[in-house]
């Protein structure tokens, strides 16, 4: 298709939101086009007008381009009156919604419509004209025609003056008022004989007729073709109305002034309608607290130099709220935290300021709080109220929170660090078993971040060569041979010093690096197991390492043991991994049988950091042990000086599992008395201080099995 000249193609292309608002519009006009035009190429002409209008509602330069789309509606044939109100009351219904502008634009879309209109207007002038010319033989006729028409289309178009919600008054250059609609009427409470005839002074509070003369004079010198601003009108009862104005000054066909145009809307109702949309944007609707923006703003108010002296911080983080959502859905998760907030409210009223600042959080602000003890006695009772059950039919649905509490120096204080510090103690609640608070520690969070930070930098230090793998000889306790060495991971920190990042197993497991460690370190250890196997064969020890539950959870787990092991050249049965005593009840059925097949094809399993706890007996029947590992209470029950009972429940664990078959193992050993007692029960590797040589190196190692 050959585009015409006139008609700007929209830049969303076909079925875009350009293409569907001029679908709407020329279905709003086409009763009352009159010319031979198609409906396809008649929206294709709107869609162009469209793009026109928005650019110009985008920016507050001149109105030139809309004065052109009204006579290019002229041009196209679009003639009639009824078009023009049609188009007037459509695009100024439906623009702004349509493309979603702000409400802040609505005195620039008066602006656009008054250019429309005037442009509408001038290029009918010429139109007429044009046929003048094209028919001069015919020239009293048209001249009849066009005047008839335009008389017609004044009669029409005054409809439109008439019947819009927005004011609108034509005044003369000397500032008379020549006319006026009903809604301009409504805006000053005066009668139209009252209104018409007056100036336009008269009208404005004093103290602002000089800003609107000054947009008068700019305009007749040509200076713009539009002015908006503020100013108040005077009411009939005397009081002021405050308006947004835009006047435009209308050109005879000499281009000479000839009146003004003026549109006018209440800053009232567009104040009440921010106002509103402002309410909306501070409240959660759900609940009808504040929201989080809105608590923030109220922190952040606490903090400034007009705050108060203190302030108590109190989050109360709903405890596995996700529970109630999928057993009862999210209505009645809704109502139950509805039913939060009213507690809240109820236990907070007149004290401090609550808000909703997340999905299942709740913020409170305490102004100057009595004291730190007076916080806490608010937030006991809060967590005591919350536990009240919301009754669902017959079920009654209770929740629990677990609560921060800060209470600190406003003045000078920083917002987000004290976001910061609630957020911290409420994990800390969390952590500490959940529904029930915490108090912010100053030392617990510094410590906290401590550790935080190392975790963090953990990727870093690993990629740096920071780490190495040392390991801690396992003896027999017959006659000290070196039976095996189990593999220590350690991190050598440029300002730390040496780590043990078992300290930081937790933190490295929640960021995903202790899959990354572990694999690493499995790599290293093999890699210097295998070389040792080597060069001393059979004489190499057992190389034993943690397997966490973790590591057990990836797909790959025997394949990237199989790896290993065939890169390193290390056999499998010189492989023992070590399972933590409760890692068998933490992994899954299919988890356990690639355990198992790692056992069939070589690889030893030893239960470790067995201590008297609840072993899942039933889990450990699904594993084929090749050995268990004793430490903590066991070991120290067996050491000299220790207590009756400690002593009795130790002898009774290693009798019990002597009684298994499998080979045992004693780490943490402190003492000759404990390594000769074990040696009664069974056991038959030892490892710990009482063996003074500490960690080895690699090289160590193969110097200990040369010597051997």
């Amino acid at each position: 298709m050959v585009e015409q000249e006139g008609a700007p193609a929209p830049r969303d292309g076909l079925g875009g939101p350009r293409a569907d608002f001029a679908h709407r519009w020329a279905a709003a006009i086409s009763s009352t086009v009159m010319a031979d035009l198609p409906r396809p190429r008649l929206e294709e002409i709107l869609a162009g007008f469209t793009e026109e209008l928005l650019a110009a509602l985008d920016h507050d330069g001149p109105t030139a381009p809309v004065l052109l789309v009204g006579r290019r509606l002229v041009e196209h044939g679009l003639v009639s009156a009824t078009t023009l109100e049609h188009t007037i009351t459509f695009v100024g219904a439906h623009l702004p919604t349509a493309f979603d502008l702000p409400a802040g634009r609505t005195g620039r879309l008066m602006a656009v419509l008054g250019a429309l209109a005037a442009g509408f207007a001038d290029g009918l002038r010429v139109h007429t004209l044009d046929q003048q010319e094209k028919s001069a033989q015919h020239a009293l006729v048209t001249t009849r025609t066009a005047e008839s028409a335009v008389r017609a289309s004044e009669a029409k178009f005054r409809a439109v003056f008439h019947s819009t919600a927005v004011a609108i008054s034509v005044t003369s250059l000397d500032g008379e008022v020549i006319d006026c609609n009903e809604a301009m009427l409504a805006m000053v409470g005066f009668s139209a004989d009252q209104l018409v005839g007056t100036t336009a002074g008269e009208l404005l509070h004093p103290e602002d007729r000089l800003v609107l003369r000054r947009g008068a004079q700019q305009l007749a010198a040509g200076l713009g073709e539009h002015v908006r601003t503020e100013v108040r009108l005077m009411h009939a009862d005397g009081e002021s109305v405050p308006v947004l104005v835009a006047m435009s000054l209308v050109r005879d066909d000499l281009g000479e002034p000839a009146y003004y145009v003026t549109m006018m809307e209440s800053l009232d109702e567009v104040r009440a309608l921010q106002a509103q949309l402002l309410r909306q944007s501070l409240n959660d609707v759900q609940t009808g607290l504040a929201n989080r923006q809105q608590f923030v703003g109220w922190l952040e108010n606490a903090v400034g130099s007009r705050g108060p002296a203190t302030l108590g911080l109190v989050v109360f983080d709903v405890d596995g709220f996700r529970v109630v959502n999928d057993a009862f859905g999210h209505e009645v998760g809704n109502r139950v935290l509805g039913g939060v907030a009213n507690q809240l409210r109820a236990v907070f009223e007149g004290v401090g300021h609550v808000a909703r600042t997340g999905p299942d959080e709740f913020g409170v602000l305490i102004r100057d709080p009595v004291d730190v003890a007076t916080v806490v006695t608010l937030a006991e009772e809060a967590v005591d109220l919350l536990a009240e059950p919301v009754w669902v039919d017959d079920d009654g649905v209770g929740v629990s929170a677990s609560v921060g509490i800060v209470v600190a120096p406003a003045r000078g204080a920083d917002a987000a660090e004290l976001l910061r510090c609630v957020d911290m103690t409420v994990r800390w609640a969390k952590d500490d078993g959940k529904a029930q608070w915490a108090l912010y520690d100053r030392e617990r969070d510094r410590r906290d971040r401590h550790r935080m930070r190392l975790a963090a930098s953990i990727s870093g230090g690993l990629e740096q060569g920071d780490f190495r793998v040392d390991y801690e000889p396992v003896y027999s306790p017959v006659d000290r041979s070196l039976l095996a060495v189990e593999a220590k991971l350690r991190w050598d920190h440029p300002t730390e010093g040496l780590l043990d990042p078992q300290d930081l197993v937790s933190l490295s497991t929640s960021t995903g690096m202790v899959v990354r460690l572990g694999k690493w370190a499995m790599e290293q250890a093999c890699h210097h197991a295998g070389q040792w196997y080597a060069e001393f064969g059979e004489r190499t020890p057992l190389l034993t390492m943690d397997l966490t539950a973790r590591q057990c959870q990836e797909p790959e787990l025997v394949a990237e043991v199989r790896r290993v092991l065939r890169e390193s050249g290390l056999p499998a049965g010189r492989l023992q991994l070590e399972l933590g005593e409760q890692l068998p009840a933490l992994i899954t059925d299919e988890q356990a049988e690639e355990l198992t097949y790692l056992a069939e094809h070589g690889v030893r399993l030893v239960l470790d950091q067995v201590g008297g706890g609840n072993i899942p007996v039933d889990r450990l029947r699904r594993f084929p042990l090749s050995g268990m590992k004793f430490q903590g209470a066991p070991v120290a029950g067996l050491a000299d000086g220790a207590n009756r009972f400690d002593e009795a429940a130790a002898v009774a664990l290693l009798t019990w599992a002597g009684k298994l078959g499998v080979p045992l193992y004693a780490a943490g050993i402190t003492s000759e008395d404990a390594v000769s007692r074990l040696v009664e029960l069974g056991v038959t590797g030892v490892q710990g201080p009482v063996f003074g040589e500490g960690l080895l190196t690699a090289d160590e190692v193969a110097r200990i099995l040369g010597k051997s």
